[in-house]
């Protein structure tokens, strides 16, 4: 396995880890693979989120490889396993990506604040009926915006009810009234991607092309990071068509990148946005993003937190970015750690972060 030259090796000893209970949980990890079949693309179309004919695959989509991680204590690796350079499909960790360009968007003027709604400033119709009109950029943030429509060819009724503990064994799609905007929190894709759609008529420009200048260049990711969209979501911004990214893989889509790259990305959010001595998210923007909202304690603006004990044997602190199929990044400030997981069972999770969180010694 190849390593990342910007994250030196460290022997665990060192690094304050019993190396024999870390090598437990790195073996745990290699034994606790996803349930996600390799076939991804027949995965969706066979209807894992949802039925004919609203699983209809829009975007690119990646077969996947061996379940693979690594740690990383005080930027330095410590515990690696399985190809960490083997590019993926990475589900909803994109979400916690369209955070971080929100605030970027903030941080240059572009959102006056987080209170602003997003009418104010987009013109596109989809932000422009009665129920969507008073949607803030926090709500859409929260997951608390209540956004009502078809983005896309998708229609925000195929997430409604969507219960992520039941993921792929539940049904969804109820036909619920809808509630008033910032009052009802729910995981709905089709509303995150009316949060791409917004930041890019924003940015007036392509999200991975900004992602990429602000972000992922910065902090030295490799060639391997795409985001794509679907093949329905191109909109003209000033005469020209680009492609608004979606926010996940659910239909296609989505970040793909490997291991290595999520850990910078984590290791940017462990050290407040800054690399290298040069700031790169907007100060503040960290904790905003894992203040938790008042609707879901276990949830900031787009990425997981762990304050009620979601994760028992972790810190408090930690916050994940984190999509279908067991894909993770695990932020820990109270013990200076960041792990990335590729194709853990979540059943495994739990149980992973307490082995990882035991072999600390004091």
């Amino acid at each position: 396995m190849q390593t990342d030259t910007a994250f030196q090796p460290q022997d665990p000893g060192e690094a304050g880890f019993d190396a024999g209970a870390l090598a437990a949980a790195v073996a745990f990890a290699q034994g606790h693979d996803s349930p996600f079949p390799r076939d991804i693309l027949k995965h969706l179309e066979a209807g894992y989120f949802e039925p004919a004919p609203d699983n209809e695959v829009l975007g690119r989509t990646a077969s996947r490889g061996d379940p693979n991680g690594l740690i990383l204590r005080r930027g330095r690796l410590v515990a690696s396993w399985g190809d960490t350079r083997q590019a993926d499909m990475t589900f909803s960790v994109a979400k916690s990506y369209l955070a971080m360009l929100a605030g970027i968007a903030l941080g240059d003027g572009l959102i006056d604040s987080l209170e602003s709604r997003i009418s104010d400033s987009v013109a596109h119709e989809a932000f422009h009926s009665d129920q969507n009109r008073p949607i803030t950029w926090r709500m859409i943030l929260e997951q608390t915006s209540e956004w009502e429509g078809t983005l896309f060819g998708k229609a925000d009724r195929i997430d409604r009810g969507r219960d992520l503990k039941r993921e792929g064994a539940g049904p969804k799609g109820i036909d619920r009234a809808m509630q008033t905007p910032g009052t009802y929190w729910e995981y709905n894709d089709v509303r995150v991607n009316a949060l791409s759609l917004a930041l890019l008529e924003r940015f007036r420009r392509p999200l991975p092309e900004v992602f990429a200048e602000r972000i992922t260049s910065p902090i030295g990711s490799s060639a391997d990071f795409t985001w794509e969209g679907y093949r329905t979501s191109f909109v003209d911004i000033d005469g020209t068509k680009i492609q608004s990214v979606s926010g996940g893989g659910h239909w296609g889509g989505g970040v793909i990148t490997h291991a290595e790259d999520q850990a910078r990305i984590g290791q940017l959010m462990l050290q407040d946005g800054v690399w290298g001595g040069r700031r790169l998210l907007p100060e503040g923007w960290v904790k905003a993003s894992t203040t938790a909202c008042a609707l879901n304690k276990d949830y900031g603006l787009l990425w997981w937190l762990n304050g009620n004990g979601r994760y028992p044997s972790a810190s408090r602190e930690s916050f994940l970015a984190q999509g279908a199929g067991g894909n993770y990044i695990w932020i820990d400030p109270a013990h200076d750690l960041v792990a990335t997981f590729r194709w853990l069972d979540p059943a495994a999770m739990p149980e992973m972060l307490r082995l990882v969180t035991a072999s600390l010694k004091g």
